[in-house]
């Protein structure tokens, strides 16, 4: 939708409103067929809502057996889906679950974690731990792939 002022010009050319004019090849209209009208063009902003459609059922996850390992450059984001546990997107679609050893309550109360980088670049399972932006940390147990469920 564009946006800004649309501006229509509308020119028009009366004889005696010109300067000077060539003489007239039909003799003039008498003054009382000459009329007058005004024209009023005006800007209108249309903003168009789509329907309310129902959201899609939330995609169910299957877990299986997940590597030791995850290179830090393949994730493309996280989600907390649980006090014991992270949704890891990767880069190329896959879907990662990362399993903590306990509850980490922290993790959901101010939305968001860090991990620190590694010298390997890797965040392996039994050796790398989240931490919660209140200070905590949560031990990584093991990793799970998740594939959709039918």
């Amino acid at each position: 939708m564009k946006s800004g002022p649309s501006w229509f010009v509308l020119l028009c050319c009366v004889p005696s409103a010109i300067g000077s004019t060539p003489p007239p090849r039909h003799p003039p209209a008498p003054a009382a067929e000459i009329t007058v009208t005004q024209i009023t063009i005006q800007q209108s902003v249309i903003v168009r809502v789509p329907k309310r459609v129902p959201r899609p059922k939330p995609l169910r996850w299957k877990e299986k057996k997940g590597p030791k390992c995850i290179a830090m450059a393949t994730i493309a984001g996280a989600a907390i889906v649980a006090d014991d546990a992270i949704d890891l997107a990767l880069r190329g679609g896959q879907r990662m679950r990362a399993q903590f050893s306990s509850s980490c309550p922290a993790l959901d109360y101010y939305s968001g974690f860090y991990i620190l980088p590694t010298d390997d670049g890797q965040i392996c399972a039994d050796r790398d731990v989240i931490r919660t932006r209140s200070g905590g940390q949560c031990e990584i147990q093991r990793f799970r792939i998740l594939v959709p469920r039918d």
